[in-house]
């Protein structure tokens, strides 16, 4: 069964439609520089610090520094997962079905316009050559970090995210570590299906490499190998990041925002296209709403959920909703800015083709993605938020029913809207 509501009945219950354009490079680089350590919150930036810090740590482990060398096998291991946990349960990901799923989500990208094509080098262009140092030390930290989920601290706040961080080092969200990192699907076939080289192998191409100045601290140019198309890294942000916000649903919003944030930091590195970044985008939305719908999954998600929440509140001393709470001006993931910031992530102002007006169909169960951020509100009327805050149609990636849902879902707005 698929539900159908027309935009102009959704618009008629409430609120106008999320529009995309608008905003420049430049400023949605000013409103990504403030959650990297050029933040003006000093407890913000200790935040930062002590996520990089536990990160080298962790990939270093007993030797003096991080070695080059370790950062191909790095990865949360240890006390940090409980892999035992999940492996007694015997659950079956799918991989190689959901792998599939997404190849056919993505389909659209083979019948883009040479024009897009060439705004999409055009702005990764922009947006690396004219990042911050910050932004790129962040985005350095980001893609080295990809195994591990120190990422996510920042996003909690201050008070949150260092009990997170802590928590994490000592094992008591081991749980919740495996199932996330265990969740993720990886883009690997689909690279290979599409094949699109990345933008700094495009022959002129302005692309600046990165060189490391935050986690092996050698000077030694980032780079990434396979196709660019979709992002790996992406998927692994956004997965982590919504499947979190499900579990502290006290700070959906700013977590949902970390994943776009995520996202950008790898066009930030100029490894990645937008469109590399919409697309996983798209792909973990669905496989994040299909596992969440799989009541065995489920009940492993429970499980977790249920250790993370009482792990942080120990870590915290108080009810995760207090240790939640923060200042406004040391909380710039939610600053109202990151509204817009999130919003041109969803487009990264790519052309808009002129298509005729058509129903927001939404895919059975993917109202799920907000029941912990809404649980109030039935169902149906998540559904009914999905459509309302839907982002324009036209945009790239959105061609059938299922890919233009998966394209212009706006959790930001929806979320934000529902309370």
């Amino acid at each position: 069964m698929r539900f159908r509501l027309t935009l102009l009945t959704a618009a008629l219950l409430a609120g106008p439609l999320a529009h995309a354009a608008g905003t420049t490079l430049p400023q949605a680089a000013a409103i990504a520089s403030t959650t990297t350590p050029a933040s003006t919150s000093q407890p913000y930036v200790a935040l930062e610090s002590a996520a990089q810090n536990a990160l080298i740590a962790s990939i270093k482990g007993d030797y003096a520094s991080v070695m080059r060398s370790q950062l191909e096998s790095a990865k949360q291991g240890g006390k940090q997962v409980d892999k035992a946990w999940l492996k007694a349960s015997g659950y079956d990901f799918a991989k190689k079905a959901n792998q599939q799923a997404g190849i056919a989500l993505l389909s659209g990208f083979t019948a883009l316009p040479q024009a897009t094509l060439k705004q999409n080098l055009d702005t990764v262009e922009s947006i690396n050559l004219n990042a911050s140092d910050a932004t790129r030390r962040q985005a350095l930290v980001e893609a080295e970090g990809q195994n591990y989920l120190y990422f996510l601290a920042d996003a909690l706040g201050p008070k949150l995210g260092e009990a997170f961080i802590r928590a994490y080092d000592k094992g008591e969200l081991g749980r919740a570590a495996a199932l996330l990192k265990a969740s993720e699907v990886s883009t690997g076939e689909a690279k290979k299906h599409f094949d699109n080289k990345r933008p700094f192998l495009i022959a002129g191409n302005t692309i600046h490499r990165v060189p490391d100045t935050a986690v092996v601290k050698d000077g030694h140019p980032y780079t990434a190998d396979g196709g660019s198309f979709p992002s790996g890294h992406t998927n692994t942000g956004y997965t982590d990041a919504l499947l979190l916000a499900q579990m502290i649903p006290e700070r959906f919003v700013p977590l949902v925002d970390r994943g776009a944030r995520y996202g950008y930091s790898r066009i930030v590195l100029g490894v990645h296209y937008p469109l590399d970044v919409m697309g996983s985008r798209m792909v973990a939305q669905r496989n994040v709403a299909h596992y969440l719908n799989d009541p065995s999954y489920r009940k492993l998600f429970d499980e977790a959920k249920q250790q993370l929440r009482a792990a942080l509140e120990k870590e915290c001393g108080s009810s995760l909703a207090a240790c939640a709470k923060v200042a406004a001006k040391d909380d710039p993931f939610a600053a109202p800015a990151m509204r817009t910031f999130y919003r041109f992530t969803m487009t990264y102002n790519l052309p808009r083709a002129s298509v005729k007006a058509a129903p927001v169909v939404v895919p059975e169960g993917a109202e799920v993605l907000l029941e912990a951020a809404l649980p109030a509100l039935s169902a149906a009327q998540r559904r009914q938020l999905m459509v309302r805050t839907a982002l324009e149609a036209g945009y790239p990636l959105s061609g059938d029913a299922q890919q233009s849902f998966w394209q212009r879902l706006n959790l930001h707005d929806a979320a934000v809207a529902g309370r």
